[in-house]
């Protein structure tokens, strides 16, 4: 990929969403619906994907696939007859194609059909199903599907909760909200936030412009990255890399893997248990650094740099800033 291409892929998107909005506001020349009931004998690997429209997934019989779509033709891309034909195409040659258990959605039949028309998904599925969703503009909501899951989205939200693996979010422009995931997160966006809450396996978040909330339920390790955003970890046990251009960090747990927090512009408040012990370096460029935290220090004392032990030592909590202070403290 050369440089260039990720700047045209945003604009691209912005254009998109830009598109798709001003649709959204228009009349529909054209609405229609389908449904289709889908029968399965265990646990379903399910693709869907539209160009534009939203995704509904929840969790229902354990014997089938309850499809239901709406399509919608907007007004001044068609004349109204066309607006017409295009939708009682689609409503009488769904696009949906099943081989067993493997079922795939949004993409069959005559394609052509299904330009600048939006078509939106609300899919009751088994539990046991693995689920991939994309979306070129619109929204996103899973919940309570096994997984794994991959959800994509040019422009909207994605929301997915009580789900039994891992999860892989991404979006161009648009929130990621997680709840309740079992395995190792995954999640991206170009300008948005990212919120996840009870992730009991590894999480590597990063996002152009967003604030990043990680709430663990075990001891993965988290790796978070923003360009402009603060940075929020709670309850994290596990290794820790956090970074962020311009934002403020504020971490809180501990264990024995290390902590990397750094941030060029922002605070950086850290809040690990009174009896755990660490080995403290903290440095600030432009700014202070405080503790109520008794250290035993090391090497020069500077209300800039500090090296130090709390306790007897242990994992080691890294912290930097260029412009902003730092303040280490305890929680019960």
């Amino acid at each position: 990929m050369t440089t260039g291409e990720p700047k045209l892929k945003s604009k691209y998107l912005m254009a998109l969403a830009a598109t798709f909005l001003a649709f959204s506001t228009a009349a529909a020349a054209a609405e229609g619906r389908f449904e289709r009931t889908l029968q399965v004998t265990g646990p379903v690997d399910l693709t869907v994907q539209t160009g534009a429209g939203t995704v509904t997934v929840r969790t229902g019989d354990a014997s089938k696939v309850e499809v239901r779509g709406t399509i919608r033709a907007w007004g001044g891309l068609f004349s109204e007859d066309e607006a017409r034909k295009r939708v009682s195409y689609i409503e009488s040659h769904p696009p949906i194609e099943q081989n067993g258990n493997v079922i795939r959605i949004g993409k069959a039949g005559d394609s052509h059909m299904q330009r600048n028309l939006t078509i939106s998904y609300d899919l009751v599925v088994p539990p046991t199903t693995k689920l991939t969703s994309k979306t070129g503009s619109g929204n996103q909501t899973i919940d309570g599907i096994s997984g794994p899951l991959e959800a994509s989205v040019g422009s909207g939200d994605i929301k997915a909760s009580n789900i039994a693996s891992s999860v892989q979010a991404s979006t161009g422009s648009g929130q990621v909200v997680l709840v309740s995931i079992a395995k190792d997160v995954r999640a991206t966006t170009g300008s948005g936030g990212i919120h996840a809450t009870g992730v009991s396996g590894n999480v590597r978040a990063s996002t152009g412009s967003g604030e990043v909330t990680i709430e663990e339920a075990g001891a993965g390790d988290v790796h978070v990255n923003t360009a402009s955003g603060n940075i929020v970890l709670k309850k994290v046990r596990g290794l820790v890399q956090a970074k962020t251009a311009s934002g403020s960090i504020t971490a809180e747990g501990g264990g024995q893997s290390p902590w990397y927090l750094e941030t060029v512009s922002g605070n950086v408040s850290v809040r690990v248990p009174p009896n755990l012990g660490f080995d403290l370096h903290a440095h600030t460029v432009s700014g202070s650094i405080s503790t109520n935290r008794p250290l035993t220090l090391q090497g020069a004392i500077s209300k800039r740099e500090i090296n130090g032990k709390a306790v007897s030592g242990g994992f080691l909590l890294d912290v930097s800033t260029v412009s902003g202070n730092i303040n280490i403290d305890w929680v019960a």
